[in-house]
């Protein structure tokens, strides 16, 4: 049949919805957009007067290359197949308010920001959807409006938060299309602590120091980054996850080192006065440490170090 042969030749993708244009989700975008797959980024209703003609995206070799991609906002997004929410922790939910209800039964939602304890919050707002969390080591930068920058090549690792998750585990067989490497991990939660160990040693650090990542490697940080691995594990092991703290700092050294020309997201955002995710990443630690009463005084520090500084920012 004529229908047929031309499904045959032109397979119907699903098109990727994207909820957040920051500086990873523009790389995203640009990446998925690569590989050949529809997608299509949600914006707030501020952009509607500052629509850029393209993405303007360098890669990982520098190669600069202007896309075209589909916008739409969030007030009217009209169908969505997939929705890929790559805000910051904090603007997470928000950022979801207004597809309350637009979003049908079935519609996997796939979480990929730095921090713990929003997932939980998702699954209560949209109880007939999958929930699947993510995790990923890319590194990301915008340079201006709509105008990023591929700055690491890492791991992505997607998950189930609810049941009705583990039916998309093929989700990660195309983001890998797109991004090189993407797997999915039922016991997701493990590498989510793992990633929170990690952010919770270089971003308040860097940030606080306005230091490349690389910059941690001396010996000035080595007994607060091992410090703050002990802290981690600990709470960690309160929560019946098995690690140490070795294991930990050795995973903290290989991102500084994977990563060291990068400037962490806390750095980048408390540079430029943006909010940043010390609740989602150092707070939701510090909840954990004192649902067990374990003192940890070293990300203690951090935090409101952090905190002081961006109320002066």
């Amino acid at each position: 049949m004529p229908s047929g042969l031309k499904n045959s030749r032109q397979p119907a993708t699903t098109q990727w919805s994207i909820l957040g244009c920051g500086a990873l989700g523009g790389v995203f975008a640009s990446l998925l957009t690569q590989s050949g797959q529809s997608t299509r980024v949600l914006l707030r209703e501020h952009h509607q007067s500052t629509l850029h003609p393209g993405f303007d995206f360098t890669s990982l070799e520098g190669h600069v290359q202007l896309l075209n991609i589909e916008r739409g906002f969030a007030s009217k997004p009209g169908k969505i197949k997939r929705l890929l929410v790559m805000t910051k922790a904090s603007q997470v939910v928000a950022a979801l308010v207004p597809l309350v209800g637009k979003l049908d039964a079935g519609v996997p939602i796939i979480l990929l920001h730095n921090g713990m304890g929003i997932a939980e919050q998702v699954v209560a707002m949209f109880p007939h959807n999958p929930v699947i969390a993510g995790v990923t080591s890319h590194g990301a930068m915008q340079l201006g409006h709509f105008v990023f920058r591929h700055t690491g090549k890492g791991e992505t690792w997607l998950g189930p938060v609810n049941e009705a998750a583990r039916a998309h585990a093929a989700l990660a067989d195309e983001l890998a299309l797109a991004l090189g490497q993407a797997g999915w991990d039922e016991q997701i939660l493990q590498r989510q602590w793992q990633k929170l160990a990690i952010n919770c040693a270089i971003n308040p650090l860097t940030a606080l120091h306005k230091l490349k990542n690389g910059e941690l490697a001396g010996p000035r940080f080595a007994d607060a980054l091992q410090q703050v691995c002990v802290e981690v594990a600990d709470v960690m092991s309160a929560q019946g996850i098995v690690t140490t703290a070795e294991e930990l700092l050795r995973r903290v050294m290989t991102v500084v080192e994977l990563t060291a020309d990068n400037y962490s997201s806390m750095c980048q955002d408390m540079e430029l006065g943006r909010e940043t995710e010390i609740e989602a990443i150092t707070g939701f630690l510090l909840a954990k440490a004192a649902e067990h009463g374990i003192a940890v005084p070293v990300n203690q520090g951090l935090y409101q170090a952090v905190k002081e500084k961006s109320q002066t920012a």
